[in-house]
């Protein structure tokens, strides 16, 4: 049941945050790299990056994958 409610709320996240995944936007990608690299990049920013409220860290240094929150400059220079 807890996997089912993370699932959802990761979905919902992504909804909310990328205006792409919106009906009425001209947001959306035309392409399905596009969209991968977006989706991509979301979840990288998401669990590398960005320090959530209730764990007081990013979701990857609470799975002891980090030792410290990436920069957006690190997570650019993960990427190339």
């Amino acid at each position: 049941m807890r996997c089912l409610y993370v699932l959802e709320r990761q979905n919902l996240t992504m909804r909310m945050q990328m205006r792409r995944f919106t009906w009425l936007t001209n947001a959306s990608s035309k392409k399905l790299e596009n969209l991968k690299a977006s989706v991509a990049l979301h979840f990288a920013y998401y669990n590398f990056v960005r320090v959530h409220q209730s764990l007081r860290i990013t979701p990857a240094m609470a799975a002891g994958l980090m030792p410290c929150v990436w920069s957006l400059g690190d997570l650019l220079e993960a990427i190339q």
